[in-house]
């Protein structure tokens, strides 16, 4: 009963730490177990099977690698404690985009969403989705590399199929993910154990000399920490459902306790275990990491490793849309977005309209089919408004000290994530100047013009345009404005 009054105290206070919107019915279904499953089911997809090879191309030698990839892990888990306290300082789902509102104001905020709407989500579901096609699609195409239309349309298939589930049901997506979590667990589990047996019985010639021939430079160390960052991605998914949390102030810090420490110490072992078979060279030469260790230690079984990579990378695909179709929500909800994007299913009590539009975006992006270009967009933008966001968070210990902070972390650490981001961000640039990087930075500013047009000064015309179009969405798909939603 205390714990009732307490909270709803809490969501009577004037600041928008603790105001849980009027429109919003997201449901409560998600507990701790299931959190932490989002966080290592996110995570762990293809990144920790792919991003070995450039990681190391980057590093040259064994050491430095192994060095990077805990530094990479070391810097997910200081941005997700800082995302930790805005998460438990602002209790709104849609990761970033409240607290660069809270931060910032809406501007920051509504470039965030624009770009996270039409390029970070979307590129990243695309990129895990496009991954888990090559990987099926492989066994069927021995010797030679699947045909780009059928890799598309696996991935596309996969696209609709997880679009479908997590607009379904909050409880089915979940329940997906866990299952997918723990069978993704399983092929991590079996390469930690091989390289185990491997280095016990005295396969450690790959790691002597580990730092011999090691070339660094700050542009291949900050294309080092991209490639590793991009399999740590995902570290910050909780925080876009935190609505959806039962006590989020204690479940959503103990997940990223539990979960990303988890994943960081299972990337160094799989990253011990493949030097345990592959030299140095070798690896850079292998197409797919995991399946030469799995041709190399599991023969006759090897065939298991691409398919429990495929579950591995379709688990991924479906956290991200899991949370991604939150951030729609959200926007949608504060009027940044198309007012039918904040609806939810009468039936479902799910944010349907936003879980499809994203997944159209996404199918959208597998036409051109070029992972490596997406891959450089989608860390482009993420990282540019991490810092941003954590940033944001040094702002607010001086602009908005009333605020409670159930989880308050030493301030050198957001300093100290926002440097790094910095970093980030200008290391590729610096190290490979590419147009893609100036066209990425044109399209974020080009949501500039609609917000203006469409947002803040909200003309008649586009208003004459959007509502007849709300109401035709309404009728098809049966969904409501939330606060119409039933309980």
């Amino acid at each position: 009963m205390e714990e009732t009054s307490l909270r709803k105290r809490r969501e009577d206070e004037k600041s928008i730490q603790s105001i849980e919107h009027k429109t919003t019915n997201l449901q409560k279904e998600l507990g701790l177990f299931s959190g932490i499953c989002i966080i290592v089911g996110t995570i762990i997809g293809s990144g920790i099977f792919i991003s070995p090879k450039s990681v190391l191309s980057n590093m040259e030698a064994v050491g430095p690698c192994l060095i990077v990839w805990a530094a990479c892990g070391i810097l997910a888990t200081l941005g997700a404690l800082c995302f930790a306290e805005l998460g438990t300082m602002i209790t709104k789902s849609g990761g970033e985009y409240p607290y660069l509102m809270e931060a910032f104001g809406p501007i920051p905020a509504y470039l965030f969403s624009w770009t996270s709407l039409f390029v970070i989500k979307p590129s990243s579901f695309a990129i895990i989705c496009l991954s888990f096609s090559e990987y099926v699609s492989a066994p069927f195409y021995s010797g030679c590399n699947p045909p780009q239309v059928v890799i598309k349309l696996l991935a596309a298939a996969a696209i609709l199929l997880i679009t479908t589930v997590n607009a379904l049901s909050v409880r089915l997506g979940s329940y997906v993910q866990n299952v997918f979590t723990a069978t993704k667990m399983v092929i991590v589990v079996v390469i930690i154990i091989s390289g185990i047996v491997l280095l016990a019985q005295g396969n450690t010639r790959n790691f002597e000399n580990s730092f011999e021939g090691t070339k660094l430079s700050l542009g291949a160390i900050g294309l080092a920490f991209y490639n590793g960052l991009w399999a740590y991605d995902g570290w910050n998914q909780l925080n876009y459902i935190t609505e959806e949390l039962r006590n989020p102030f204690r479940n959503l810090p103990l997940a990223i306790i539990i979960g990303i420490p988890l994943v960081t110490g299972c990337y160094i072992l799989m990253n011990v275990s493949y030097f345990t078979v592959m030299t140095a060279t070798e690896l850079l030469q292998s197409q797919a990491v995991a399946v030469t260790f799995g041709d190399r230690v599991l023969y006759p079984a090897s065939w298991v490793v691409p398919l429990f990579v495929a579950f591995s990378t379709l688990g991924a695909a479906n956290g991200t849309c899991f949370t991604a179709g939150r951030l729609v929500y959200v926007a949608g909800r504060e009027g940044h977005m198309l007012k039918v994007l904040s609806y939810v299913s009468v039936k479902r009590l799910t944010p349907a309209p936003a879980i499809i539009f994203y997944g159209i975006i996404a199918i959208i992006y597998i036409i051109p089919g070029d992972i490596n270009s997406l891959v450089n967009y989608f860390s482009f933008a993420a990282w540019l408004f991490y810092g941003l966001t954590i940033f944001g968070l040094v702002v607010m210990r001086f602009t908005r000290k009333e605020l409670k902070r159930p989880i308050k972390v030493p301030i050198f650490i957001p300093i100290l994530v926002t440097l790094l981001s910095v970093f980030l961000v200008l290391a590729p640039i610096i190290s490979q100047p590419a147009l893609e990087y100036l066209y990425c930075v044109l399209f974020m500013l080009s949501g500039l013009i609609f917000y203006f047009l469409f947002v803040y000064y909200k003309f008649g015309w586009a208003q004459k345009i959007s509502k007849p179009l709300t109401m035709h969405l309404q009728m098809l798909m049966e969904v409501v404005p939330p606060e119409e939603a039933p309980e």
